[in-house]
C-alpha cells in the first residue's frame, strides 16, 4: 500500500516527522518498506497483511496513525447533493448470484462532463503510482484509494436497457475488458451484465463496451460486496488482477459500501458536473450484527507479561473503533467495527491492546508464566523411522486416505473385515478407507515409472482404518515402504531401524500366506512375539495389477509396535577394545526349512558373545544329502567384551548353536 504523506494529512494533524510516523506505524504492524519522494510529497510503501484490508485506503492507515499519536480523525461526511428524478425511475438492479454477490449498490448521475481532473487529484494518484485519466475515471480510483472500496462508473447509455444483472457466467462466454483483451469465462464466474450481454467482472474489472469515454453524458456507480473466494478465484484463472480484486480478495468494510459510493458521486458533482439522482438502489443481504467479545484485564498480565491498567485498555479499545457495550472490575466487553472483521476472540483484543500500547514498553525479561513442552514418544519414533529411512535412501510419500476396491483387496494382511465404504468420495472412485498403505504406495511407484525415473525407493508413515465391532474403525498407525530392491535389501532396512530404535531387540521372522506376495520370498515379521508386520516381493500378478514393471519388494510395519519397543533414552556403548572371531557352518537341512527360521535359532541359541549372523548360499547335493534336502552355508562372528575369545570359548559357542540347529530343525553339520 504505497501512502501519500499530504494525502494522509487531510485525515489526520500530524505534527511528528515522517520517520516517526513511520516507525510507530511499523511497530503497530503496518511494515515499513520505504520512502521516496515525488514532487512536494512522499510516497510511504507500507507493507498491508492480509487480516488488515481496512489498511488498504489512506482512511485507514490514518485511522491507526490517529490512535498511535493520541490526534483526532476527519473523514468527510459525503453528503453529496441529490436532483428531483428517482434513480429507481432511471435504472434498475437484480442480483441472481446472491452466493458471489452479497450486496450492490447503484447511483446514477446525468449531464456530467468528462475532462482532465485538476491538478490536485492528479499530483495525488501520481504520488502513489496511479496515472491520471479523466476526472471521472480519476474520481473512482481516488475514493478506492481513499477508503478501500473499489468503485465502478459505467456509461449508463450503454446499458442495454438501463438496467444491472448480477449472475454467473455462461461457460465458454466471451468478455472484452477495458484492457482490449478478450476473455473466455467458466460457468460460475461473477459478472455484470446488462440485458443483453456481461459488462463487467464482478469485483476485477470492467468491460470495454460500457466504459466511461469523452462522449459519455450519463453514469451509473457501482458499489458493491463480492465474495472473497469467487473474486480471488477469477483473478487468478484470467490471471487478471487489478487494485479492485486486491480488496475484494481481502472482504471489503460492508459499512463503507454506500459512503464510497456518496462520496464518489459528492466529487463527480464538484468536478464533471451534474445531477445526481434522488436515492440509491441499495440490493442484497441483510448486514447482521457482530458477536461481542469479552476481555479480561487478568488475561492481559498473563499473556503479555505487564499490567496494563483497564482504563488504558477501554481507551485502546475505544480509540480503534470497538463499541463498549458492558463493564466491569475484571472485564470488558466490546463489539468490533465494521471494518475489522478480524477482531473476534478475546486474543484478537489482547493482541490490539498490545500494539497500540507499544511492544517495545514490554520488558525483555517480562515474567510470562509457560508451561514446557515436548514432542510425544510417538513422534520422537517416527522422526527415528524417518532419519533411518531417508539415510537408507528413500523419499517419503504423502497419498490418499482413500482407494478404490480393487486396490484394497490386492493387500489387507491385518484383516479379513471390508472395508469401510464412504459415500461422498473425495476421489473419482475411490471410496474405500484403506485397510494398508501399500496400495497407495504402489500407486505412487506407477507413477514415478511412468515418466522414467530412476529410482523409486518409498516410504509413508499414516493411519489405517480397520473394521471393529462397536461400529467405529480402529485406526492404526502405520509405516510402508516400497523399494526396487529384493527382499534381502529391504529387510536389511528393516532390521538397521530395529537397531536404531532398540539395539538390545532382535526380529524374528516367520513364514507367511500372503497371496500378494510370493511365497518363497516373503515373510511375518514379530518382535517379542508381537505381531510387526509383513515383508515380501509383489508376486507377478501383483505386480501386472498396478501395472508395474519392475521388480518391487513391500514392507508394511505397525508403528504402535515400533513404539513399544523403542527405547528413546540416548545410549552409549563403549567401543570394544578385544578382537573378533568368525566360524563358518555347513548344514544339511529339510527342504521347506527358511532361512529366517534357523538364523532367529541361532541368535537364541549363541549367548551375548554372537555379533552377527551373515548368510552365504544355498546349494543341494542329492547324491549325498538325499531328497528334499539342502545345504546352508552361513557365518558368525563373535566378539566378547571381557577378553579375547579362545578358539576353545568359540568352539563351545559354536557348538551350541548347532546342537540347538539339530534340536529345534533337523540339522546335521557338515564337517
Amino acid at each position: 500500500m504505497i501512502v501519500s504523506w499530504n494525502w494522509l494529512k487531510d485525515y489526520v494533524a500530524l505534527d511528528a516527522d515522517p520517520a516517526e510516523v513511520e516507525l510507530r506505524l511499523m511497530m503497530a504492524g503496518l511494515n515499513h518498506e520505504g520512502t521516496e519522494k515525488v514532487g512536494d510529497d512522499l510516497a510511504i510503501d507500507l507493507e498491508v497483511t492480509s487480516n488488515r484490508p481496512d489498511c488498504l485506503g489512506h482512511i485507514g492507515v490514518a485511522r491507526e496513525a490517529s490512535v498511535l499519536f493520541d490526534a483526532p480523525l476527519s473523514v468527510p461526511k459525503a453528503t453529496p447533493r441529490e436532483g428531483t428524478a428517482s434513480v429507481s425511475d432511471l435504472t434498475k438492479v437484480r442480483i441472481d448470484c446472491p452466493d458471489l454477490c452479497y450486496r450492490y449498490t447503484a447511483r446514477v448521475i446525468r449531464g456530467v462532463k468528462i475532462g482532465p481532473s485538476p491538478d490536485w487529484l492528479t499530483n495525488r494518484l501520481e504520488t502513489i503510482g496511479i496515472a491520471a485519466v479523466s476526472n471521472v475515471v480519476d474520481i473512482t480510483n481516488y475514493v478506492l484509494m481513499e477508503c478501500g472500496q473499489p468503485l465502478h462508473a459505467f456509461d449508463l447509455a450503454t446499458l442495454a436497457g438501463a438496467e444491472i444483472i448480477v449472475r454467473g457466467a455462461t461457460k465458454g462466454e466471451q468478455f472484452v475488458a477495458i484492457d482490449h483483451k478478450t476473455y473466455e469465462l467458466s460457468s460460475g464466474t461473477c459478472v455484470i451484465a446488462d440485458a443483453s450481454r456481461a459488462v463487467a467482472l464482478g469485483g476485477v474489472m470492467g468491460g470495454e463496451v460500457t466504459e466511461v469515454s469523452d462522449s459519455t453524458t450519463d453514469l451509473l456507480i457501482e458499489s458493491a460486496e463480492f465474495a472473497p473466494v469467487s473474486i480471488r478465484s477469477t483473478a487468478r484463472k484470467l490471471n487478471l488482477h487489478s487494485p479492485s480484486s486486491y480488496r475484494f480478495e481481502r472482504g471489503v468494510d460492508p459499512e463503507g459500501v454506500d459512503w464510497a459510493s456518496r462520496r464518489c458521486c459528492e466529487l463527480i458533482l464538484d468536478l464533471a458536473g451534474g445531477e445526481l439522482a434522488e436515492g440509491v438502489i441499495d440490493v442484497g443481504r441483510d448486514r447482521t450484527a457482530r458477536e461481542p467479545v469479552v476481555l479480561h484485564f487478568s488475561q492481559l498480565e498473563r499473556i503479555l507479561g505487564i499490567n496494563v491498567a483497564p482504563e488504558e485498555v477501554r481507551r485502546i479499545l475505544a480509540a480503534l473503533g470497538n463499541t463498549e457495550t458492558a463493564t466491569d472490575s475484571e472485564k470488558v466487553q466490546v463489539t468490533g467495527p465494521s471494518w475489522r472483521r478480524d477482531l473476534t476472540r478475546e486474543i484478537d483484543l489482547i493482541e490490539e491492546v498490545a500494539r497500540i500500547h507499544g511492544y517495545d514498553q514490554i520488558p525483555e525479561d517480562a515474567a510470562v508464566p509457560m508451561c514446557p513442552s515436548h514432542r510425544t514418544d510417538d513422534d520422537r519414533v517416527l522422526a527415528k523411522v524417518r532419519n533411518v529411512l531417508t539415510g537408507a535412501g528413500f523419499d517419503e510419500a504423502l497419498t490418499a486416505s482413500v482407494v478404490r476396491e480393487a486396490w484394497s483387496d490386492a493387500f489387507s494382511p491385518w484383516t479379513d473385515t471390508a472395508a469401510i465404504q464412504s459415500h461422498t468420495p473425495t476421489l473419482k472412485g475411490a471410496d474405500r478407507l484403506r485397510r494398508s498403505l501399500v496400495p497407495s504406495l504402489l500407486g505412487a511407484r506407477r507413477v514415478n515409472e511412468s515418466v522414467s525415473n530412476p529410482t523409486i525407493e518409498l516410504f509413508e508413515t499414516a493411519r489405517i482404518y480397520l473394521s471393529s465391532s462397536n461400529g467405529l474403525p480402529r485406526e492404526q498407525r502405520t509405516l510402508a515402504i516400497s523399494t526396487g530392491g529384493d527382499y534381502g535389501t529391504l529387510k536389511g532396512v528393516i532390521e538397521t531401524l530395529i537397531k536404531t530404535l532398540n539395539p538390545a531387540c532382535h526380529l524374528d521372522v516367520q513364514a507367511t500366506r500372503q497371496a500378494f506376495l510370493d511365497a518363497d520370498k516373503s515373510c511375518e515379521l514379530r518382535l517379542k512375539d508381537q505381531l510387526l508386520g509383513f515383508l515380501g516381493e509383489v508376486t507377478p500378478a501383483g505386480l501386472k495389477a498396478f501395472k508395474l514393471r519392475a521388480q518391487t519388494t513391500i514392507a508394511e510395519l505397525s508403528l504402535e509396535t515400533l513404539g513399544a519397543i523403542a527405547n528413546l533414552t540416548p545410549q552409549h556403548v563403549d567401543q570394544n577394545l578385544f578382537p573378533a572371531t568368525s566360524r563358518d557352518l555347513n548344514l544339511i537341512v529339510d527342504e521347506p526349512l527358511r532361512w529366517a527360521e534357523l538364523e532367529s535359532t541361532v541368535w537364541k541359541s549363541s549367548g551375548e558373545c554372537l555379533e552377527s549372523v551373515a548368510y552365504q548360499d544355498i546349494y543341494r547335493d542329492t547324491k549325498r544329502d538325499g531328497d528334499e534336502k539342502k545345504r546352508l552355508l552361513f557365518s558368525i562372528l563373535l566378539r566378547s567384551a571381557s577378553g579375547t575369545l579362545t578358539n576353545k570359548e568359540a568352539d563351545k559357542i559354536r557348538d551350541a548353536i548347532v546342537a540347538a540347529c539339530t534340536q529345534q530343525h533337523g540339522a546335521k553339520l557338515l564337517g
